[in-house]
């Protein structure tokens, strides 16, 4: 029998500038100790910052692509078989992908120091929408364990 509890799906909230999902997802992440406000801040600059000197007709345009070109595809779980823990290669969830993606470009924003965050997050959706970057290369790192591992795809359920 299952430990774990049915998982309900919570309503999803938009932002209110660009009445999209995506945004609303990106500053909950940025969101630290409940300064929603802040954090919306932030990621409107970002967005400003990032459609300043692009050609892109919708502002959303360069964020979507950043996150697509971030999310991964596989991964690798660990599954405990017979006393030997083996690391399976299974496909993501799509929205566990994109929390992933989120988080990584989050993260690697946050990690750019000397920097102003909505300065730093602009470089780093830059980066992942051009398909160069710190979370493009996690994303591929995740890859290549998931390829390394296939040989124990035969262990996933």
């Amino acid at each position: 029998m299952s430990r774990r509890k049915r998982v309900f799906d919570k309503p999803v909230s938009k932002d209110s500038r660009y009445d999209s999902e995506l945004v609303a997802h990106l500053i909950s992440k940025i969101m630290v100790g409940g300064k929603k406000s802040l954090a919306e801040r932030i990621v409107y600059a970002a967005i400003d910052a990032l459609n300043e000197n692009s050609d892109a007709v919708d502002p959303l345009e360069l964020v979507t692509r950043a996150i697509e070109n971030a999310k991964p595809r596989v991964e690798v779980k660990a599954r405990r078989v017979g006393g030997a823990t083996y690391q399976v290669p299974l496909e993501v969830v799509p929205a566990r992908s994109e929390a992933m993606a989120l988080r990584w470009i989050v993260n690697f924003a946050r990690s750019r120091k000397g920097t102003p965050m909505h300065r730093a997050l602009a470089n780093e959706l830059r980066d992942a929408s051009t398909n160069q970057g710190n979370a493009i290369r996690k994303r591929d790192d995740v890859h290549k364990q998931a390829q390394a591992n296939r040989a124990f795809a035969h262990f996933r359920w």
